[in-house]
């Protein structure tokens, strides 16, 4: 039996932020070379006629804007966040707004698309309702867990089909620099074995992206704000978490969550 092609699945609602994210989606499933899904998960029956015109008209924005893209629309019943998940179980990759706004605002507000983001099989990617650079380097935040490995390689593979610059970011713990009467490290050991490790991530993944132009950058900020910092200009942001799929419990770790928080770019949220 010849497996189905996966997909990129989009969860939309109507509001101008899910229209951005389909649009982000569909450029997406291009670089992929899969089939695009627009999704709205209609929670109020009485709503059927106006979510399958919003479905339309969303996709069809994305047909305007990629050329030859295989592009299919569902309207479906239930919760949009377990719907989405459940989705994701056969999907490469799952989008979504940052907030609602339209008809269907309740569907992809904050605390909707960060429950996708991190109970999802896929990576999700959060795409924020304001305008992001076109351009620019993606951004990866990296430690030495299974999640950051798997982030890591994740971002190695969004630079080289975008051609663009990867920066690895890796935030030391900060509470070691702060004053006290108490042992502190030495600061340039913990600096140097940082820049080694961090070092020795990336190589795994260097031979298999040649092309990659990487930047490797040690900060002893907290890890959320030198995220950020790196990421104002940037086109992509990667973030591992520690999820375990589906809704046991949400098992979120706080950069992934404090990212999610006020993205300042796309955020590609990627199981561990």
């Amino acid at each position: 039996m010849t497996r189905a092609k996966q997909s990129v699945v989009v969860g939309v609602d109507g509001s101008e932020s899910s229209s951005q994210a389909a649009l982000w989606a569909a450029a997406g499933a291009e670089r992929l070379s899969v089939p695009l899904r627009v999704v709205l998960i209609n929670n109020d029956p009485t709503r059927d006629p106006f979510a399958e015109e919003v479905v339309r008209d969303i996709a069809g924005g994305c047909r305007r804007a990629v050329g030859e893209l295989e592009i299919t629309e569902e309207v479906a019943s239930g919760h949009p966040a377990e719907e989405l998940v459940h989705r994701s179980a056969s999907a490469q990759l799952v989008v979504v707004g940052s907030r609602g706004q339209g008809a269907f605002r309740e569907t992809l507000l904050g605390s909707i698309s960060a429950a996708v983001a991190t109970h999802a099989s896929s990576p999700v990617v959060v795409v924020p309702g304001h305008d992001t650079a076109m351009s620019g380097p993606v951004v990866v935040g990296v430690d030495d867990s299974t999640g950051s490995r798997k982030a890591l390689r994740y971002a190695f593979d969004a630079a080289d089909r975008r051609r663009s610059e990867l920066v690895a970011v890796q935030a030391l713990p900060n509470a070691y620099f702060i004053p006290g009467p108490y042992d502190h490290p030495d600061r340039d050991e913990l600096l140097a074995s940082a820049e080694k490790r961090l070092a020795e991530q990336v190589s795994v993944c260097t031979g298999s992206y040649p092309e990659v132009v990487v930047r490797q950058v040690v900060s002893n900020i907290p890890p959320v704000q030198a995220l950020r910092e790196a990421a104002q200009h940037a086109q992509l942001l990667v973030v591992g978490h520690r999820g375990l799929g589906g809704f046991p419990g949400l098992l979120v770790g706080s950069v992934a969550r404090g990212v999610l928080h006020h993205p300042p770019c796309p955020v590609a949220v990627v199981p561990g």
